[in-house]
């Protein structure tokens, strides 16, 4: 059976790109979006009620995602990019639906030239993501205190990221001009280690994302299972 689902919204996000976005929802709590809900479901009638919620669960669609075929197996980045789990046993992109659900903070509603905008953090969305669903977080429920899940029993380890203090002067300045806190946001994004598991630390190469309206570079110190994350660049992204 095949079935047909409206867009509701757009998110507008600060990840223009897929590489460097956290792997999980909440990782990077600073990250943030905003939803712009497309007519007819633009109204603030549908979205009364919302205040009551502190979380939402946003459902999307992983529209980046190239591959036209799924398949039965997959290499989850959290096991290095070398061992394969059943798709269904995994949260990849690459699926016979390719929908994503994700658990989001909800910081509000704000009209801007016209348009809804739901604005939430705690985001691993992409720029221009198709939203299909928004659902409020219910705690009592959707809260499974006993749960497990063996192969991601805890949160991946942290990577101390290094901010040099001539950038930290520019994340200083773009604080001032937009209240964004870069240096904090850079900081929980890089320390989830944006890298393929499956790669060596080269201190040699030099990575790079876009966010927000910036080229965000860094390189690597140390060697492997004792390393660092220096920044290095922040340059006013290019289209």
């Amino acid at each position: 059976m095949d079935f047909t689902f409206p867009a509701i919204g757009l998110v507008h996000s600060c990840f223009k790109e897929k590489f460097g976005i956290p792997r999980q929802p909440g990782l990077a709590p600073l990250a943030c979006a905003e939803i712009e809900l497309l007519p007819p479901y633009n109204d603030p009638a549908a979205l009364e009620g919302l205040e009551a919620c502190t979380h939402l669960w946003i459902q999307f669609v992983f529209h980046a995602n190239k591959r036209e075929e799924w398949k039965a197996k997959v290499k989850p980045p959290r096991l290095g990019g070398n061992k394969s789990l059943g798709v269904f046993a995994t949260r990849s992109p690459t699926r016979p639906a390719p929908i994503g659900l994700s658990v989001v903070r909800y910081r509000g509603i704000i009209e801007r030239e016209g348009k809804l905008l739901v604005q939430i953090s705690g985001v691993d969305l992409l720029e221009g993501t198709p939203v299909l669903d928004i659902k409020p977080y219910v705690p009592y429920a959707d809260c499974v205190l006993e749960a497990e899940n063996d192969f991601a029993a805890a949160p991946p380890a942290l990577v101390a990221v290094d901010i040099p203090a001539p950038l930290m002067a520019v994340c200083v300045d773009y604080w001032k001009r937009t209240s964004t806190d870069l240096a904090g946001l850079i900081t929980q994004v890089l320390q989830q280690d944006p890298r393929p598991q499956y790669q060596q630390p080269d201190p040699e190469r030099t990575y790079g994302m876009k966010l927000l309206d910036l080229d965000v570079r860094w390189q690597y110190r140390g060697e492997e299972g004792n390393y660092s994350i220096k920044l290095t660049q922040l340059l006013a992204a290019q289209d």
